[in-house]
């Protein structure tokens, strides 16, 4: 008798680059779909070994190496800007397409203008946004189509990337404007997660940032110059990483771990 195989449903990565629990800890009365997603499955701090550079981060989050075996660590090298073809690595959706997995990902930022596999999908500012009207239109567009994909295509794999919260607390750490960014940022997760019924079936959920923030001067590591183009910089990039996972085994202590939760997910 041949075996019935059980449909593992869609494993979907959510990525919300720059995501900190600092903010959300302190905020979760005003965030209730953070808050149910906390107490639905498992979260945790990860504490980034590696610099906290989102292109180096994101690039080792799905393919699962080092920043010594991918050696991606900026957009931009000897003024030109780094293509996917510039990095010498397999990325977790392409082995997975190649055993014939039905794979997407969506604005995933480890390089400019961020990187969509299988999905139409243009970039809002270059993958740059910079203003509230580019940053509401990112959080709208990358919500719509990621729920288009979760509920009519449903993939084996799918990866959706929001960037716009890194640029807001760049610019406007310790505001008030960022908590209600975050409260928006709230809204879409229970859109995509519970109003979907996502969670109701076989799916298995990640959330995670590249990661965490703080105010200038008080990061390990200086990502940026404190005075830009664009005006003067409030927060910097933090060691500490957000991460919740729902109906997923494999245990993730740094970004490498979603490429190997995910391959030992889907076979």
């Amino acid at each position: 008798m041949k075996a019935v195989q059980r449909d593992k449903g869609t494993f979907l990565v959510l990525g919300i680059d720059a995501a900190t629990w600092a903010v959300v800890n302190a905020n979760l009365s005003k965030l209730s779909n953070f808050e149910r997603l906390i107490k639905l499955g498992k979260s945790k701090v990860i504490t980034l070994t590696e610099k906290p550079i989102s292109a180096s981060i994101w690039c080792g989050m799905f393919s699962g190496k080092l920043f010594t075996e991918h050696k991606h660590e900026s957009y931009v090298v000897n003024g030109d800007i780094v293509k996917r073809a510039d990095i010498n690595v397999d990325f977790i959706w392409d082995i997975l397409h190649a055993r014939g997995k039905n794979v997407k990902a969506l604005n995933v930022p480890f390089v400019v203008p961020p990187y969509s596999f299988n999905v139409d999908f243009k970039p809002i500012g270059f993958g740059l946004p910079t203003n509230e009207k580019e940053w509401g239109e990112e959080l709208e567009r990358v919500t719509e189509k990621t729920k288009e994909l979760l509920v009519v295509e449903k993939p084996d794999l799918l990866i959706a990337v929001y960037t716009f919260l890194d640029r807001i607390q760049h610019f406007h750490w310790g505001e008030d404007y960022v908590v209600e960014w975050y409260e928006r940022m709230d809204e879409k997760v229970g859109e995509l997660i519970f109003d979907t019924g996502f969670l109701d079936g076989n799916n298995k959920l990640i959330v995670i940032s590249d990661h965490g923030f703080c105010s200038f001067g008080e990061a390990k590591v200086q990502t940026l110059p404190e005075y830009t183009k664009d005006g003067q910089l409030k927060g910097d990039h933090h060691e500490d990483a957000f991460l919740v996972t729902v109906n997923v085994d494999y245990e993730v202590e740094r970004p490498q771990d979603v490429f190997f939760a995910i391959e030992e997910e889907i076979v």
